[in-house]
């Protein structure tokens, strides 16, 4: 008889447990690790969040931990910007997107974890992408045209043509 109290005691503190928490904040996370890579190595890095505050300010390689939500049913999104003298800028967004987990609040979390702990605890948005290798390209701005002189005899026939006296 005692054995089935413990047992009956369990299982109802097990279902209570399920119904108070969340299935997303039991199975997945609310914050998530990106790792960034550069070609060229060293670029330096800075993440903005969608209110367009620094959240991460450093070069590549890093990895940055980044918070799924931007508040209660929000989830957040990220903008990751490489920048190296001599090359072009890159701006890559980093997003969240419904976690499957938080459906599993239907059978296990119920109606607290489904409208309530996932929404609250941001565990209900899961990272789109974990790696970002990006390749940085050399800035045209840095390829300046040479100018070169040549003495008119050395002028092919084909350009002399296009050539115009100067007085």
């Amino acid at each position: 008889m005692k054995m089935l109290k413990n047992t009956i005691t369990a299982a109802i503190l097990l279902v209570f447990i399920a119904m108070i928490s969340g299935c997303a904040s039991i199975f997945s996370s609310s914050s998530y690790p990106l790792n960034i890579n550069s070609n060229p190595a060293n670029a330096d890095i800075t993440i903005t969040n969608k209110k367009g505050m620094n959240v991460f300010i450093g070069k590549a390689p890093a990895v940055v931990n980044l918070k799924s939500s931007s508040g209660f049913f929000s989830k957040e999104e990220y903008q990751v910007k490489f920048s190296k003298p001599g090359f072009d800028d890159r701006m890559i967004p980093v997003s969240f997107n419904l976690d499957g987990w938080y459906f599993g609040n239907i059978l296990i979390g119920g109606v607290i974890g489904l409208l309530i702990v996932d929404p609250a605890t941001g565990a209900m948005w899961k990272i789109d992408t974990q790696y970002l290798n990006e390749t940085l390209y050399k800035s045209s701005a840095s390829l300046k045209p040479e100018m070169q002189l040549h003495d008119f005899n050395e002028v092919p026939d084909e350009w002399r043509q296009h050539m115009v006296a100067v007085q």
